[in-house]
């Protein structure tokens, strides 16, 4: 018989997003919590964060301001009242991870030191050195464990969601220690499994970063939003050795130059705010300087600063360069763009709703209509405490105000299958789906490439079928999987609009149209577009 875990919440990740919501949870009710996370507690996405969280913190900033800078990054696609909702949350959200103790630097003369990022017309990303997202993960990690009522299972990968009456009540897990698939039955199930940044060959995303929330989720059913807008970071390490370096924006904040390896400056001309301008501008400055060139990576230079300010502001950045033989203070980085946010995802309320019932999604697997067709710097951080503490407030009232009923899953059934004897089929096309995603599905698109790409998907999607029901269950094969469902859900969007906007730029379409629209995909009725509710 299947082990099966009975919950009142099952919680899917543990990045910060699940971990905040676990401990809101925890600490206003007395609900049972199981959280799972398919590595070790602390292997999420927020750890790589190096930026910070911005919030308007200071005599110098407003909310309209924030609220202004967040509408012409997203370009036209924002949802306005989720714009507001969360950054006029901002600066309580800041309060929750000060009080879990996260010690933000502080400035001379004022409470919180201020950087400022691509985008933003003024300082308010708090942040811990260049180490923000490791100092929230690490003390969201110390937090949860002192949770009575949190069950917490490490290395346990979701297969699916199990729906029963049309109603969410939890997924089948496989545990990668014993091998076992476990039920996790549950009144209420939250996805806060982060983004899908794996699904290209160069990321600045952890390994985990697979996209399983986002694939599980359209699988069951659910209405899965703006695909085609997946974020570039302008600036990874260029090093063949170390591919998932992040080079944080808040470098470009204190001054950082971008330049060609001549010295001619990239950004000089491109953008009102240069090398500050939003993100999809900068990434696609720099590839089309690399394209035109032929060159491998462009350089970006702070050497205007002092070593002493670097490895104080950055200690993070500037060791990890130093132990390459870099010294950022006296010679520039070379660096490439790189996959790093997903912006779209399961389509989402301000507290986590989705279409199904049973179902919510916080944090970077959600679509909340905050970032539009681009995320602002220093948002992420912002969306997953505040959606997050919102979606804890509102589970609260609904188990404790509605009979939301326990219902049993049915068991799992392993039927014929059996150990592999193929895993080469899984590792390369693996490497075939992450090389070909990089090449026809990157920063600038065009029809050809993306039927190209399709083309491709359909066929991979078949060989993964096959082996997924032929062979017995592991963890490369889970993921492999997700990435195939989540690789043709972005190609299916990019194809899907006929215009460039935010991070999605095509050739074919090089304007934006004068109607912004969300796509939406769903397994069961395709691909359409919605109107945008309070938009910008």
């Amino acid at each position: 018989m299947t082990k099966t875990v009975r919950s009142d919440i099952l919680v899917i990740g543990s990045g910060l997003a699940g971990l905040n919501f676990s401990i809101q949870t925890s600490e206003n009710s007395d609900f049972s919590i199981a959280l799972v996370t398919k590595k070790s507690l602390s292997d999420a996405n927020t750890s790589h964060a190096q930026g910070g969280i911005a919030a308007v913190l200071s005599e110098n900033d407003n909310f309209h301001s924030h609220i202004e800078d967040t509408l012409v990054a997203g370009d036209g696609l924002c949802r306005l009242d989720s714009v507001e909702f969360i950054v006029r949350n901002g600066p309580k959200a800041v309060k929750t991870l000060r009080n879990y103790g996260v010690n933000f630097d502080s400035g001379e003369g004022q409470f919180i030191d201020l950087g400022r990022e691509g985008g933003h017309h003024i300082r308010r990303v708090a942040h811990v050195k260049d180490t923000t997202g490791l100092a929230i993960e690490n003390a969201v990690v110390s937090k949860v464990k002192q949770c009575e009522n949190v069950q917490i299972y490490e290395n346990h990968s979701v297969i699916d969601l199990i729906i029963v009456n049309g109603r969410v009540i939890g997924a089948y897990v496989f545990d990668t220690i014993t091998n076992d698939v476990v039920i996790f039955e549950s009144r209420v199930t939250i996805l806060a499994s982060g983004g899908a940044g794996k699904v290209f060959l160069y990321t600045t995303n952890p390994d985990t970063a697979s996209g399983d929330g986002i694939a599980i989720a359209y699988r069951a059913g659910a209405e899965i939003s703006n695909m085609e807008f997946m974020q570039f970071h302008a600036t990874l390490y260029y090093n063949p050795e170390f591919k998932t370096f992040l080079i944080s924006e808040t470098l470009r904040g204190e001054g950082a130059i971008l330049k060609t390896k001549d010295g001619k400056r990239i950004m000089k001309g491109k953008h009102e705010l240069e090398d500050l301008a939003p993100r999809d501008i900068v990434a696609r400055a720099i590839d089309h300087q690399m394209k035109w060139t032929g060159d491998d990576f462009v350089y970006l230079d702070i050497t205007h600063h002092t070593e002493d300010f670097l490895k104080n502001r950055f200690p993070g950045i500037f060791s990890t360069l130093e132990h390459f033989g870099l010294n950022i203070s006296k010679s520039p980085i070379p660096v490439v763009p790189a996959s790093h946010y997903t912006v779209g995802g399961v389509r989402a309320s301000v507290q986590g709703e989705t279409s199904l019932p049973g179902l919510f999604a916080i944090g970077e697997v959600s679509y909340t209509g905050l970032h539009g067709a681009n995320r602002l710097a220093s948002n992420s951080l912002l969306e997953a405490t505040v959606t997050s503490t919102a979606c804890s407030k509102h589970i609260i009232t609904l188990l404790s105000e509605t009979d939301v009923p326990h219902y049993c899953a049915k068991e799992w059934v392993s039927g014929d299958a059996v150990d592999s004897d193929e895993a080469v089929i899984i590792s390369n096309n693996w490497a075939e789906l992450r090389r070909f995603m990089w090449n026809y599905v990157g920063i600038v698109r065009t029809i050809k490439r993306l039927l190209r790409a399709k083309a491709r998907i359909d066929v991979l999607r078949q060989e993964v079928n096959d082996y997924y029901w032929k062979f017995k269950i592991n963890s490369d094969t889970l993921e492999l999987r997700n990435l195939v469902d989540v690789a043709d859900l972005i190609v299916r969007s990019a194809i899907f609009r006929k215009e460039s906007r935010g991070t999605h730029f095509t050739s074919d379409f090089p304007m934006k149209s004068d109607n912004p629209r969300d796509t939406i995909i769903q397994k069961n009725l395709g691909i359409y577009y919605s109107e945008i509710v309070n938009k910008s």
